[in-house]
Formats: structure tokens, sequence, C-alpha cells
């Protein structure tokens, strides 16, 4: 794949680095080791059958003397378009139905309790081109969608609590466009949705020609398996964005993501880690993969030639716990399913240990940003 030399950070240092050294080398850059989680051998088969990287993995917590273990398995799907962009809508929808359904699959041979998608994940990530149609078709109510039905039958056939990031038609308001994630509960139920807080203005990842800011807040859902959140894509680039969801007492936040190398590849392993250690929480970072050819060129703002793509998408997904530990990333240029299992007993643990909330001064921050969007605001600084 063009701009894809290699496919993961981790097996390039396990190539190159002496066995002696790398133990170190992994736990300066990625923290504490995690441990292999051993998925059945019938799940790595259908993996290996459908063509998608299957990897798993263990966060522990300490024993505990009133509280069994919390134990909860989080399932990260990153996927490549299936069709050519210029195929009908509704083929491009179904071809990636079923392929994201038969992943899910797999992630119920695995024990999976919760699954996130990627962003947008029904349709080619389009928001490059500036252009209207046939994108905003791919829009569709966040409560009976065909995309939410679809969810809705995965949810209850493998009492799975299922995340779908969709761009949503909200036709009670005028067709607005939203960048929205549904939660669908365990039970079949829609749970809630959460919309995009942030959007970039960054070249061609000017989102606004699209959709508006969301206006749900920061919402977390409670769930049979944890108190679980959803900060989409550009969200992470805003600490204070993971840090309100963590104060609403999200235990894991997922972060669905379409994001390209030259935009944004070295802060993605930093940035959901990042906000893992900050907020005494787990972070989900899924990214999709491939490159998307489109048929009309498009210029992205930066001066160079007009082209029909806006890069490689470089998948990577990956979980960050609170005590500054990750998982290794999944395939930089391949479909994947990363299985994690999560003690959430570690969540407090840690926030007993470092007590970054405890010592977060909030109400002296509160005060000073209050000030500082005022209109006479002016800046604290001292001189001779």
């Amino acid at each position: 794949m063009a701009g894809s030399p290699f496919e993961s950070l981790e097996k390039t240092l396990e190539k190159h680095i002496p066995p002696v050294e790398l133990k170190d080398v992994r736990r300066i850059l990625f923290g504490n080791d995690t441990k292999k989680l051993e998925l059945s051998q019938c799940a790595v088969e259908a993996a290996l059958e459908r063509d998608f990287e299957l990897q798993g993995c263990m966060f522990e917590a300490g024993q505990e003397q009133l509280r069994q273990p919390r134990i909860v398995r989080v399932g990260l799907i990153q996927n490549a378009i299936v069709l050519p962009t210029d195929a009908p809508v509704m083929e491009q929808i179904t071809a990636l139905h079923r392929r994201v359904g038969e992943v899910v699959e797999v992630a119920a041979m695995c024990g999976v309790n919760i699954v996130c998608f990627q962003e947008a994940w029904t349709m080619p990530f389009a928001f490059c081109t500036r252009e209207k149609m046939p994108w905003t078709e791919f829009a569709e109510s966040a409560e009976e969608g065909p995309t939410i039905r679809f969810c809705q039958e995965l949810a209850k056939k493998y009492n799975m609590i299922v995340v779908s990031p969709i761009l949503e038609r909200d036709e009670v308001h005028g067709d607005t466009l939203w960048n929205t994630a549904v939660v669908v509960s365990n039970s079949g139920a829609v749970l809630g949705k959460t919309r995009k807080n942030h959007i970039p203005r960054v070249g061609d990842f000017n989102e606004s020609t699209y959709y508006m800011e969301g206006n749900t807040g920061h919402q977390v859902f409670q769930t049979q398996f944890g108190k679980i959140a959803v900060n989409i894509c550009y969200g992470r680039h805003h600490p204070l964005n993971w840090f309100m969801y963590s104060m609403n007492g999200a235990e894991i936040i997922f972060n669905p993501s379409a994001t390209v190398g030259e935009l944004s590849e070295p802060m993605w392993p930093i940035e959901a880690r990042n906000a893992a250690i900050a907020n005494h929480c787990f972070t989900c970072a899924i990214n999709r993969v491939g490159t998307e050819h489109f048929k009309n060129e498009f210029t992205s703002a930066d001066g160079k030639k007009a082209h029909q793509d806006l890069g490689y998408f470089y998948g990577s997904s990956y979980v960050a716990a609170p005590d500054g530990s990750r998982s290794p990333g999944l395939s930089r240029t391949r479909d994947g399913l990363l299985v994690a299992e999560l003690d959430l007993n570690l969540t407090r643990q840690i926030n007993d240990k470092w007590g970054f909330k405890m010592t977060g001064r909030y109400d002296m921050y509160a005060q000073e940003l209050t000030k500082a969007v005022q209109d006479d605001f002016k800046p604290n600084i001292v001189k001779e």
C-alpha cells in the first residue's frame, strides 16, 4: 500500500531490536506489559478464513478484599471500505454491514461484551471531497435507520453492547446532519446517542461543510458491563473533552476515528494513552485502514496538485489503561479485531494511588476559565 511501508511499529521493533533490550524498549514506549489473551481456536481460524487480524490482551488489577474483579471484554474493529466509492450507496452500506457483521461474529466467539466500530463506518470518509452528493445519502436515522436495525440484531443475537458511529440525519430538526455514535444495549434497545463535540477545520477536514458541532454534551451510558462514553475522532485532541466524560463517570471511553498518516500519526499513540492516565479510565482508540479513491479530484488546501485520495488510513487501533500501559496496536494495513479484557477495578485503584482528580483544583480552573471566555479578558501576565 502506497505510503504504508511497514505493518506495525511493534513488529518493526521485534524485528530490529535484540530481545535482551526489547523488553525495556517496550516498557518505556508502552508501559507495563499486557498479558496475551488466549482466544478460542474457532475464533482464530475464523479470523484467518475471513482475512482479518485478531489480537487479544489483558489488563489486570490488584486483588481487593471488598470487591470482586469487574471483568469486561471490549472489541475494537478497524476495516477498509469494501466496494469502490462510486458503487451505489445502498450496495456500499450493505457490503460494509456484511463485512463488519462477520467480524462481530468472531468477537462473540471471543466473549466480547462491548464492541465499537470506527467513525462513520458505513461509508467512505468522503468529507475531504467537499461534495454533497452522493455522500449525504449515507446519512440515516439514529433511532430507526437500517444500520441501527442491523446493530440491534447483532446486540440481541450476541448479548453485546454495540457502539455504532454513523452519519446521522435528524429529520425532526430540518434534516440537520450530525456525526453521531449510537449506543445499542445488549437487550437490543437504543440506549442513546452522542454527537461529535469538536469539528476539525484543517484543510480538507473542514467537516462543518457536512454536519454541526454536537449538542449532546458529555453523556455517559450506564450499561450492564460498565459506564462508557464515546469521544468521536477530533475530540481526542481536546483534553477537556476526555476530562468531562471522565467527570461524568466514564470507566471506558471509546474514540472511533478516521485519520490519515501525514495529518496525525505521530499524535495517535500518545493522545488516548495520555487521556487514560490523566482521567483514571480505559481508552479505546479505533482508526480505519486503507486508501479511498474518489472519482473527482479535490485539493487539500496545501498548495499541492489536485488528487483523488486523502492518503492512507493507518489503523493501529489500541487500548490504554489508567496505569499508563497500553496494548499492542493492530496492523497499519489490515482489517482487524482487538479484544481486550479489562478489570474495571483498576480505574479506582489508580485513582487512589495518584489522586489526579482529588488534586485537580477544578474550582480554581473554573474561575479562571470563566474569566478567560469574557470579551474584556486580560491575560495574567506580570511585567517589569
